[in-house]
């Protein structure tokens, strides 16, 4: 069976219709502030459950973030806020200085927002180098193109970048659905790299990973390039304090604190709430 590399897609003119929002390397959108992401008093309700309650922190241009907390504690809402998955019921979210807030999802991912999710989204009958090529094409202009994407296509060429960047070029004609669950949670952040991204949120990507992939994990996130931002919800406290910059931690749909990793972990009501310490 061909590679889906090698199909051709049809064009459209709705790309370049859209003003050339997003080129083939990625969001060309204005730098508007240096912080990547406000949140203002975010808030998502259901019902009577205030899953998120008045929720405000700012990750700059650059920063690596994270948002810790035990289960219940709100994060992954927050997440689906600042994605657009679920809008919040109140409060604002500024990206790079504009106001997304009532976004739908596809145009926060074209301003240069990506996620990853907690049980990994891939399409495990394609190989690791179609799954790579198909986020690329889905976030460049001429993605609809009838012309064949060959060898020196861009499309082609930053398929094999994120390969390497990933570290999957030895598995890249392998089927996904034979990887290993760590190797498939590396394809998924190199689906998220795609397109030049200014900012990711990892929603817990160390779970159900050996020792060994963790560490993996953890040299691929401190190989992203510095001055892109990412946000990451995890429950392993070694992988998040490791990689980031600023914590803040959430309780009941609120934050706890916010500081530095070393802050954080030596924080006498954290360790009471997360650690099994004693306030």
């Amino acid at each position: 069976m061909a590679s889906i590399t090698s199909l051709p897609v049809r064009a459209g003119a709705g790309a370049a219709a859209r003003g050339g929002r997003a080129a083939a390397g990625g969001s060309t959108t204005q730098l508007l502030s240096a912080d990547a992401l406000v949140l203002g008093g975010v808030t998502r309700v259901f019902g009577a459950l205030r899953a998120v309650d008045d929720v405000s922190f700012t990750v700059r241009a650059g920063q690596k973030y994270a948002v810790l907390g035990s289960n219940g504690a709100g994060k992954t809402t927050l997440f689906n806020a600042i994605t657009g998955d679920h809008l919040p019921s109140a409060g604002r979210i500024l990206f790079f200085g504009e106001d997304i807030t009532t976004l739908p999802p596809h145009e926060r991912i074209r301003k240069g927002l990506r996620r990853t999710y907690q049980s990994s989204l891939l399409f495990r009958d394609l190989t690791v180098r179609d799954n790579l090529f198909l986020a690329v094409r889905g976030v460049a202009n001429g993605r609809f193109s009838w012309r064949r994407a060959g060898r020196g296509h861009p499309s082609t060429r930053a398929t094999q970048d994120l390969l390497e960047r990933t570290r999957l070029t030895h598995i890249a004609d392998e089927r996904v659905a034979n990887l290993a669950h760590g190797q498939q949670r590396q394809l998924e952040i190199g689906m998220a790299l795609a397109g030049a991204p200014r900012l990711i949120l990892f929603d817990e990507p160390a779970a159900g990973l050996s020792p060994a992939e963790r560490r993996e994990l953890v040299a691929l996130l401190r190989s992203l390039p510095e001055h892109m931002s990412f946000v990451l919800i995890e429950h392993d406290l070694d992988i998040a304090l490791r990689v980031v910059e600023r914590v803040t931690v959430m309780h009941n749909g609120r934050v706890l604190k916010t500081g530095t990793p070393d802050e954080i972990e030596n924080d006498a009501q954290v360790h009471a709430i997360y650690m099994g310490g004693h306030a």
